[in-house]
């Protein structure tokens, strides 16, 4: 008969031996993350131009599941904010802007970041490229491994996107050449290789490139390479936008000129290099620079990829492409992310483990970042101290193209202002605009989008998006949609109830 004493220390080894194989099989996550990359610019997705290509990426779609769309924020900074707590914008607490652009703050211990539970639980959590979320990166609390160029501690520093960045390696600052998209991508390798990470544990790596903000500069050996083909003209560049809010007209950017050439014909009033309103560019010119911008990303994918098959890691790892939002290039008018049309602020979404997640399947479902969230920590088996304002999208991962699904989906553009600051919505001032777009709350519910500008006197809006993808027809003026009207209204009070939004019964 085994000794007590004994028994105990084999029981005990039994557990930590348990406990250290769950912690090996589960896998790790790598989040690639781009910036302001509008979904036609993969050619994965078929509203891209013929002419776009790039393979590494719809690679990773046939390899996995393509979402026609996410909705993670309206712009840079809510985005991210929304990814790191599981909460839609109105919901992250204490998240202020504060002091010369784009300065930010936060109250660690209020407004947690989800990373942080990860290394309580046996990850081991790293952060690499652009970080916008408060001075307070989180290194240490929240990252174990950290190389960021953060944009607000470095005003003067914020526009250089894609050289002579001011870098933090762990906390360590100094200015780095290069290209900024290929240093991401070396750094991230290195890492995926094993450096600068506990090699025994796994790992979650959120991949934040700054491409394809404005400036949107490509690459040298890229440059040009896209030169002489045709943009898709959207239907309403010019105008007109009936039935639409009254901001449209004034943020167009797109006109004709003499030759009646599109070109863009307004200019921001800053003079920073992360200008992407160059007065007099063609159409046809900015797209090209956009998509020539973005090959560097798409090489960077697969030599990630590649990194993973060499070091065994491959069959282990979930990875996601997304990006914070889109950039609408030339839709409604626009030169601009922020405002509640697809093109401006959907990104494109592709995740993909293969042998685990179903191949080469498309999912018409949107999700937002709360859903993600909560779905990595199902993935991971970690479990958040805090309620997060996600849906299980467990069923939509397992069966795609289902139409078995009827929860609607939230997404909220609350300006500048984040938590309870989001109460009571303001009517004016530079906290309640970004880019010239007010406030509103966004809703999917199948087919139809919703849109309720909270602006006193404005339109709301309904689009089918099946019938009318480029949101060209707005339902909710058509007295026989009123009833759906009526039923979408309902339904975005609801789920802005569930998410503990003040504002929700005080909407204009």
């Amino acid at each position: 008969m085994m000794h007590a004493k004994t028994y105990r220390a084999v029981l005990l080894f039994l557990v930590l031996a348990g406990a250290r194989s769950v912690a090996a099989d589960r896998p790790n996550i790598l989040f690639i993350y781009t910036d302001d990359q509008n979904y036609k610019t993969l050619s994965c997705y078929p509203e891209s131009p013929d002419w776009v290509n790039t393979p590494h990426i719809d690679v990773l779609a046939r390899r996995g599941i393509r979402f026609q769309r996410g909705y993670f924020g309206a712009w840079c900074m809510p985005s991210r904010a929304s990814f790191l707590t599981g909460h839609l914008q109105h919901g992250v607490q204490t998240m202020r802007m504060e002091g010369e652009y784009p300065g930010s703050a936060y109250d660690p211990q209020k407004c947690r970041f989800w990373p942080a539970v990860f290394r309580e639980q046996g990850y081991h959590t790293a952060q690499i490229g652009k970080w916008h979320t408060g001075i307070d990166t989180g290194h240490g609390r929240d990252w174990e491994h950290q190389i960021v160029w953060n944009r607000p501690a470095h005003p003067d520093n914020a526009g250089n996107y894609f050289y002579d960045q001011i870098i933090s390696f762990n906390g360590v600052e100094r200015t780095v050449p290069g290209y900024s998209t290929d240093n991401y991508t070396k750094w991230a390798l290195e890492y995926i290789k094993g450096k600068d990470r506990d090699v025994e544990k796994p790992w979650y790596l959120w991949l934040c490139y700054g491409a394809v903000h404005g400036p949107t500069t490509p690459a040298d050996r890229h440059e040009g390479k896209l030169a002489g083909n045709r943009a898709d003209v959207p239907a309403d560049i010019t105008g007109p936008w009936p039935d639409k809010p009254s901001y449209l007209p004034k943020v167009a950017a797109w006109g004709r000129d003499q030759n009646g050439e599109i070109r863009r014909r307004k200019k921001k009033a800053d003079a920073t290099n992360f200008n992407t309103n160059t007065a007099g560019q063609s159409l046809d010119d900015w797209v090209q620079q956009t998509n020539e911008c973005a090959m560097a990303i798409d090489e960077g994918v697969g030599r990630l990829m590649a990194a993973l098959r060499e070091s065994g890691q491959f069959e282990n790892t979930l990875v996601v492409f997304t990006a914070d939002q889109g950039f609408s290039l030339g839709e409604h008018g626009l030169n601009q992310k922020v405002a509640a049309y697809d093109a401006a602020i959907a990104s494109p979404l592709i995740v993909s483990h293969p042998g685990v997640l179903v191949e080469g399947k498309v999912c018409q479902h949107p999700v937002n970042a709360p859903d993600l969230v909560r779905w990595f920590c199902n993935v991971a088996e970690v479990t958040l101290p805090w309620q997060t304002d996600g849906r299980d999208i467990r069923p939509l991962i397992r069966d795609p193209e289902t139409n078995d699904w009827d929860l609607p989906m939230l997404m909220t553009h609350t300006g500048r202002k984040y938590g309870d600051d989001t109460y009571p919505i303001p009517t004016d001032g530079p906290m309640y605009e970004v880019g010239g777009i007010p406030w509103y709350v966004l809703l999917r519910d199948g087919r139809y989008k919703y849109i309720r500008t909270l602006v006193a006197g404005e339109p709301e809006e309904i689009y089918d998006l099946e019938s009318d993808p480029e949101e060209l027809r707005n339902l909710a003026t058509d007295p026989e949609h009123l009833e759906l009207l009526h039923d979408l209204r309902a339904k975005s009070v609801a789920e802005l109830e569930r998410t503990n939004a003040r504002f929700a019964n005080e909407m204009p």
